[in-house]
């Protein structure tokens, strides 16, 4: 064999009995939905699009195969235009002016780039900030209460120590934001934008930080959040060419900030979606977008509300997974939340995990070789889409009705998604799902951040917070092998709730369960259909006689029992009518 057709056999990596069309993925993929039972016999193989596409909140649908039908009439555009490494920053928020400088310090020794800081109008800024070199590290300021004082105190510790600023350094002032957040009232935010805007264009660095993780915090979905960020960066350019800035000169002082959670294609495409619709807002005000003074600066924060108190390590999955889609989507900035965050104020070992998650991304995945990852692949093309559409929209809405209006469509979302996280649709680890009733939760000193913010698992969570005294009896029906399924599905939901379960384990007959029996006042019988059939009304009226004043069935419901809990049923309402009968 030439060495030329040696190369080519090694190119030619797809042989043509490898080439398939989609009716032949529709029914590979069907016949694994029918061994697991989630098609019949009798469904169509087109039918799995429907069982595997993956419904946003938005209504629309993240799609389980890219076909090149997927872009037929699109144009895309706003593409991610980061080259290399992004900027890995740390977000700093402790009160103690001396501690806040030693967690930056060791933050920036350990490969961090930038620094958040939260600020008011009595943070220290000369201690925060001593030994860090401000030519070379950006710092973001973020002060919803005082953000003229603090970019003046900024400004003057600069003046102090003769240095000539990063110029991605950041003012942060983002008025409507802190109204959001309820952080301040609505008069007089457009002079605080003005003067600091104007504080920023004389020492050149950036000045405004449209933060759209306020919407985010209070429940948006993924187009909200969009519409919500372009809304408010097309009122601050409003408000700073009325003042005589040019629409560029405002443009160049404005940095986003996106929610990146752990839903990672949305996260890719919502990213990808925001520099699109923003360049959209510049074309029409009559600015170039692809100018290297407008182009837009986005920073990209691991979502707040994604987080859980509970079993909080698995924060570290979803931090990872959300900082990788914050990278792919081309985020120029990007902070991963320690995974203590939802605890309180994190300490040096989330801070330290925080900061090497991007590390292991840039410098071992290596996912910020490539400008744009995910370009070119149909699925995150159609998404970007989609999301850019729906966020458009939602710009409008709020151009036309105001953010009043916004408020009342978030809330219709936040309900579709309690409503899902309620029925383990959108099931979360270590909370709703897998909960550990013998975990020791990390101490942590309180966070203010944490009372802004309603995690999506907080329903479960208050449940866990107050666990009721009493046991339920676990009343397993037949061996292990028979049972195990059902009891360990009603012993994780019951712990979902902060309910502890004593299990019988292998019995034979009601006799074996009134041996076990605790005299617990709610039990739950658990085991397969045919033990049911066979011995489970006995089981039931045995248990009763033992002291039993609540029985309920682990699968359909019968006629024997009080209750019942299985696959799909709404886990919250289930669980708050059990802990009513063990109070």
């Amino acid at each position: 064999m030439t060495d030329d057709s040696s190369r080519a056999a090694h190119l030619q990596l797809a042989q043509p009995e490898d080439d398939h069309d989609v009716a032949a993925w529709e029914a590979a993929a069907a016949g694994v939905l029918r061994k697991s039972r989630r098609l019949t016999d009798d469904d169509p193989d087109s039918l799995v699009w429907q069982k595997l596409g993956r419904p946003t909140l938005d209504g629309i649908t993240v799609t389980p195969l890219g076909t090149p039908a997927d872009l037929e009439g699109l144009t895309t555009s706003g593409r991610p235009t980061r080259a290399g490494a992004w900027d890995i920053r740390a977000y700093l928020s402790d009160p103690d002016a001396k501690v806040a400088n030693e967690a930056a310090l060791v933050d920036l020794d350990g490969g961090v780039t930038s620094l958040w800081l939260q600020a008011d109008a009595d943070t220290d800024l000369g201690t925060v900030l001593a030994g860090v070199l401000l030519d070379l590290a950006p710092v973001v300021l973020d002060a919803p209460t005082a953000p003229l004082q603090a970019a003046r105190a900024l400004l003057a510790h600069l003046a102090s120590t003769d240095v000539e600023p990063h110029p991605g350094t950041n003012l942060g002032v983002d008025p409507i934001g802190a109204v959001h957040r309820g952080l301040r009232n609505e008069e007089g935010w457009q002079d605080d934008l003005v003067a600091v805007a104007r504080l920023a264009q004389e020492i050149g660095v950036l000045g405004v930080v449209v933060d759209a993780t306020a919407a985010h915090d209070l429940g948006a979905s993924d187009a909200q959040e969009l519409g919500y960020a372009v809304a408010v960066g097309a009122a601050y350019l409003r408000v700073l060419t009325d003042a005589g800035l040019s629409v560029t000169e405002a443009a160049r002082l404005i940095e986003f900030r996106l929610a990146a959670t752990d839903e990672q294609f949305p996260t890719i495409a919502k990213l990808r979606a925001a520099r699109r619709l923003w360049a959209r807002v510049l074309e029409l005000s009559g600015t170039d977008p692809e100018s290297a003074q407008a182009a837009m600066r986005l920073h990209a924060v691991t979502s707040r509300p994604m987080l859980s108190k509970y079993d909080p390590y698995v924060n570290m999955l979803r931090g990872t997974v959300a900082a990788f889609a914050a990278g792919a989507g081309g985020a120029d900035a990007v902070t991963v939340l320690p995974f203590d965050s939802a605890n309180g104020r994190p300490e040096a070992f989330g801070r330290r995990i925080a900061r090497n998650v991007n590390h292991l991304l840039i410098d071992e995945s290596h996912v910020a070789a490539v400008a744009d990852p995910a370009g070119g692949a149909y699925a995150v093309e159609r998404l970007t889409d989609d999301l850019a559409v729906a966020g458009w929209a939602e710009l409008g809405e709020i151009e036309t009705s105001g953010f009043d209006t916004f408020r009342g469509r978030v809330a219709a979302v936040v309900e579709r998604r309690e409503a899902e996280i309620a029925r383990r649709k959108r099931p979360i680890t270590g909370v709703s799902e897998f909960p550990d009733l013998a975990e020791a939760l990390p101490e942590r000193a309180p966070d203010a951040a944490n009372d802004r913010v309603r995690r999506y698992g907080a329903s479960f969570e208050e449940l866990r917070d107050a666990p009721p005294g009493e046991r339920v009896f676990l009343a397993t029906l037949g061996p292990v092998a028979q049972h195990t399924a059902r009891a360990t599905f009603a012993s994780n939901l019951l712990a979902a709730g902060g309910v502890g379960v004593d299990v019988a384990g292998a019995t034979s007959g009601p006799d074996d369960l009134v041996s076990a029996y605790g005299a617990q006042r709610v039990v739950c019988l658990a085991g397969s259909d045919s033990a049911y059939e066979t011995w489970g009304a006995a089981a039931a009226a045995a248990l009763r006689e033992a002291g039993a004043q609540h029985v309920i069935i682990a699968g359909k419901p019968v006629e024997y029992a009080d209750d019942s809990v299985a696959m799909g049923v709404d886990a919250l309402d289930f669980l708050h009518r059990t802990r009513e009968k063990l109070a």
